[in-house]
């Protein structure tokens, strides 16, 4: 039988704190919570590895590391709402509702939010709600939102997500640059978007994030 615990005690001892990631809150929420429940059938064995979970549809489960580092730059407060979007089968959304107040989760397939809303019930993780919807148009009926998050890369960030961040909020993506990726932290200041540099992360362009293509004639 394995010995999942065993399995997240090495993935914060080898992934994530030699990444700088101090904050109480975020290790003891990525020992707590159970990362093998919000894999795929069949992938439970991969679930502490240092790298991304694939999903179907070009998604995945970000490594341990990356979602850490971007939680530690966020700095999301108890008293905080925040937009999950791309939450898969709902192992981010628990983490930040660790963190946070409350969570809206977004999944573009039904039956994949279905599935975590039942697996985040199932785990005891009551202040999340999962609602089915594109990506890119975010949930504005909940909002706005003190922090949101980006379960992927983006080339580019749909005005109609920024327009859900409270002026003060902050955001956190992979903006893809060619092969490689640089996860970045955005701040809402006087309406107008900041965005800091903050560490080398990969993953698969998340739909409805891609950059407006031109087209020459």
């Amino acid at each position: 039988m394995t010995d999942f615990a065993a399995r997240r005690t090495i993935m914060v001892d080898t992934q994530v704190r030699p990444s700088d990631v101090t904050k109480f809150p975020i290790i003891d929420a990525m020992l707590s919570i159970a990362r093998e429940e919000y894999v795929p059938d069949g992938k439970r064995e991969a679930a502490y590895v240092g790298e991304n979970i694939a999903l179907d549809d070009n998604r995945v489960i970000l490594e341990p590391r990356t979602l850490a580092k971007m939680l530690d730059a966020l700095d999301i407060q108890p008293d905080e709402l925040v937009l999950d979007l791309g939450c898969g089968l709902g192992y981010s959304a628990a983490i930040l509702a660790s963190l946070s107040d409350f969570v809206i989760a977004v999944e573009e397939d039904e039956s994949r939010a279905n599935e975590a809303q039942e697996i985040l019930s199932a785990q005891g993780v009551d202040n999340v709600a999962v609602v089915a919807g594109p990506l890119a148009e975010g949930n504005e009926k909940n909002g706005p939102y003190d922090v949101i998050m980006v379960q992927g890369a983006v080339e580019s960030v749909p005005s109609q997500i920024l327009n859900q961040l409270k002026d003060g909020g902050r955001m956190a993506c992979i903006f893809a640059e060619g092969m490689l990726g640089t996860a970045k932290i955005g701040y809402k200041i006087d309406g107008e978007m900041v965005w800091r540099h903050g560490f080398s992360a990969g993953a698969p362009v998340v739909t409805g994030f891609e950059a407006p293509r031109e087209f020459a004639l």
